[in-house]
C-alpha cells in the first residue's frame, strides 16, 4: 500500500462540529486521487494531552490544531518551528523523520499567500511596506510574523488594550509600534495595509467603525472575518474604491502546507476550491 493511502490526518478542537477543514482537504484528496483520510476530532481540553500522544500509536501522520488547544499543543510538541516560537501557538502537527512529534503555525504564511494571491507579489512596494494591524491577540501575532517574513518595513498594532499590541513588538522592536487606539488617524494616514484581525464586524458582533477616508488612495483593506465574507468594512473599503480582500482565502491557504506535509502533493488554492467553501457557508 502508497504512503498517501495510508495516511490519515484530522482537525482537532472543542467543539469542533463547525470546522470546514474536513471540506477543503476532502477537495484536495479527491483531486488528486489521494485514497487518504482528514476527520474531525471533538477532543476536550483535559483529553488533549493523550490525544496527542496518541497520534502514532493510532496511525495519524498529523493534523490541524484549533481552539482551544493551540496553546497546550505549543507547549506538548517535541519540536518547534521558528515561526511557531514566535507566534506562541501551534495550528499543525506532524512527525519529522526521527519520529518526533513538531508544531507549525500556518497562519502567518497563509495570510501571506492570500495577498500575494490577490494582490499580486508587489503589493509591500505599492503600500509604501507599511501595515497597520487592528487587535493583538493570537491571529494578530500570526499576521504580524507573516508581515515581517514578507519584509514591511513599518507595522503599527492598535488594540484597545495597548499593553496587549505593546507585547507584539518584541517580535521586531526596530519595525513594530504599538498605539492606543485613539491613534488610528496618524497611523491610517500612512498604511498601505489595514489588517482587522478583531472580532468586531464578524455575525453576532458589532461593526468596527473607523473612518477609511484617512487611508490613501492605493490602500488595501484586509479582514480575517469570513462570516460574513463581505464584512462592514470590507464594503465600506469597496464603497470608497480601495481594494478589499476577505478572510476565506487565509483559511484556504494556511490549510495547504499541513496537506503537503502529510500526504507528500502541494496542493493548489483554486476558485473550484474557493466556491466549495463559499457554498457551504450559505447565504450571507
Amino acid at each position: 500500500m502508497s504512503r498517501a493511502a495510508a495516511t490519515q490526518a484530522f482537525v482537532v478542537g472543542h467543539p469542533i462540529a463547525h470546522s470546514r477543514s474536513p471540506l477543503i482537504h476532502g477537495h484536495w484528496l479527491a483531486e488528486y486521487g489521494i485514497d487518504g483520510s482528514y476527520t474531525r476530532r471533538d477532543v476536550a481540553p483535559e483529553a488533549f494531552p493523550d490525544f496527542l500522544r496518541s497520534l502514532r500509536r493510532n496511525g495519524f501522520a498529523g493534523g490541524n490544531v484549533t481552539i482551544p488547544h493551540k496553546e497546550a499543543a505549543f507547549r506538548l510538541v517535541e519540536v518547534l518551528t521558528p515561526r511557531a516560537q514566535k507566534i506562541g501557538a501551534v495550528n499543525t502537527v506532524f512527525f519529522d523523520a526521527e519520529g518526533r512529534l513538531c508544531g507549525d503555525n500556518t497562519d502567518a504564511p497563509g495570510f501571506i499567500a492570500h495577498l500575494d494571491q490577490s494582490l499580486g507579489a508587489d503589493w509591500p512596494e505599492r503600500g509604501r511596506g507599511t501595515a497597520l494591524v487592528l487587535g493583538a491577540g493570537g491571529a494578530a501575532r500570526a499576521i504580524v510574523v507573516g508581515l515581517i517574513e514578507r519584509g514591511l518595513s513599518r507595522i503599527f498594532v492598535a488594540n484597545r488594550t495597548r499593553d496587549r499590541a505593546e507585547a507584539l513588538v518584541a517580535l521586531d522592536p526596530a519595525r513594530i509600534a504599538a498605539l492606543d487606539w485613539s491613534d488610528l488617524p496618524v497611523a491610517l494616514s500612512q498604511a498601505g495595509l489595514l489588517v482587522n484581525t478583531t472580532a468586531l464586524g464578524m455575525v453576532g458582533h458589532p461593526p468596527l467603525a473607523i473612518d477609511l477616508g484617512i487611508l490613501p488612495p492605493e490602500a488595501v483593506v484586509a479582514d480575517i472575518v469570513y462570516a460574513p465574507l463581505e464584512t462592514p468594512l470590507l464594503a465600506s473599503a469597496r464603497a470608497r474604491g480601495l481594494v478589499g480582500v476577505d478572510g476565506l482565502g487565509m483559511l484556504l491557504h494556511q490549510a495547504a502546507p499541513g496537506f503537503a506535509r502529510w500526504f507528500g502533493v502541494e496542493p493548489a488554492v483554486t476558485p473550484a476550491l474557493r466556491a466549495r467553501i463559499v457554498a457551504d457557508l450559505g447565504p450571507q
